[in-house]
């Protein structure tokens, strides 16, 4: 064997030993470092986060805070009438889904009772009214579900426009009303309990004979305020107890709201849930919501009456007006007038 092959043989041989020393497999190749700038997973904790809301119309906000944040917004639409009992039995079986909760006011307090929310405190509320700031209580208020008389510009001539809340008494609008059922539907019960201080200057009788006048007038009843527009967009009713927030989400509809004044309605409160499956995600979506951006979001596209300090829905009006919450009725006051109001709507 010449000394080129015996050199080549042992190579060989060395290579191979190498190779069964290793277990026949080759190194790992170290991994790449990401690019500057390349996005990271989030951790679990970090979203997507569940909103369970009676609020409607903001899937703005929704792509907004996750431009914002890289967090996906998941939006769960809730009527008011059935909020409590679809949070509670989802909460009562340990399943409840939702990382951050709105309601109003009366709604989020029977959650607070249930320990549904937990306590948080928001930088973000910074130059919010006291009143609004709850935070031991895990609720921050950060708009009004304001109501109006609602009507239809085509069809409602200018003189013909209710001059006060009384109006709506009047015969001349009997089976040309809208509202939401007031056996039902808690920031009715509550706005018309407070018309008895704000309209009729707590002269009993008279706010009766006005419920009565209003009963009388047969209006349509639905389940919340959100189906309150549709009839008077379509000409089916000519005005509504509503809100003026659907001038703006149904542009460019002929809606118009009376200039009567105070405005009332139920603080809009918000919270996060005492057992969010992602906690940090629910507390950035917190931050986010009683932020200015998001606020001036609420107004400009969804036309809310916000709580942020110099923000208004671009309602004609509406930058001037008086708008004020109203009394916070306990669940045996609720349960109470439900009663009486059923009664005297005549719902069976």
């Amino acid at each position: 064997m010449s000394r080129k092959m015996i050199i080549c043989v042992f190579l060989c041989f060395m290579v191979m030993t190498a190779a069964f020393a290793g277990g026949g497999k080759e190194a790992a190749p170290a991994p790449a470092a990401p690019a500057a700038g390349t996005p990271q997973p989030k951790p679990q904790s970090e979203g997507p986060v569940a909103f369970y809301a009676n609020i409607t119309s903001v899937e703005p906000l929704m792509e907004d805070f996750g431009k914002k944040t890289g967090i996906k917004a998941e939006y769960t639409r809730i009527s008011t009438t059935k909020f409590l009992s679809t949070v509670f039995t989802e909460f009562e079986a340990g399943k409840l889904l939702a990382d951050v909760i709105q309601a109003p006011l009366p709604v989020m307090e029977q959650l607070r009772a249930g320990k549904v929310l937990a306590p948080y405190t928001s930088p973000s509320a910074q130059g919010y009214p006291d009143w609004a700031k709850r935070e031991s209580e895990g609720i921050y208020m950060f708009g009004i579900e304001y109501v109006a008389i609602v009507y239809n510009k085509n069809i409602v001539k200018p003189a013909d426009v209710p001059k006060a809340y009384k109006d709506l008494a009047d015969p001349k609008w009997k089976n040309k009303i809208v509202m939401a059922d007031p056996s039902i539907h808690p920031t009715t019960i509550s706005w018309l309990v407070a018309l008895k201080e704000y309209a009729f200057a707590n002269n009993d009788a008279q706010w009766r004979d006005f419920l009565k006048g209003l009963a009388a007038n047969n209006p349509m009843l639905v389940a919340s305020f959100g189906p309150t527009p549709a009839p008077i967009v379509s000409g089916e009713k000519a005005i509504g107890i509503s809100m003026p927030k659907y001038i703006i989400t149904n542009s460019p509809a002929p809606l118009d709201w009376a200039r009567i004044e105070p405005l009332m309605g139920s603080p809009r409160g918000i919270g996060i849930s005492a057992k969010a499956p992602h906690a940090a995600a629910a507390k950035k979506f917190m931050d986010y919501w009683l932020s200015k951006d998001a606020a001036t979001i609420l107004a400009r596209d969804v036309g809310e009456y916000v709580l942020a300090p110099g923000v208004f829905p671009p309602i004609a009006g509406m930058d001037k007006a008086k708008v004020i919450p109203i009394k916070e009725l306990s669940d045996e006051e609720l349960t109470k007038w439900s009663g009486e109001f059923k009664k005297i709507f005549g719902i069976k």
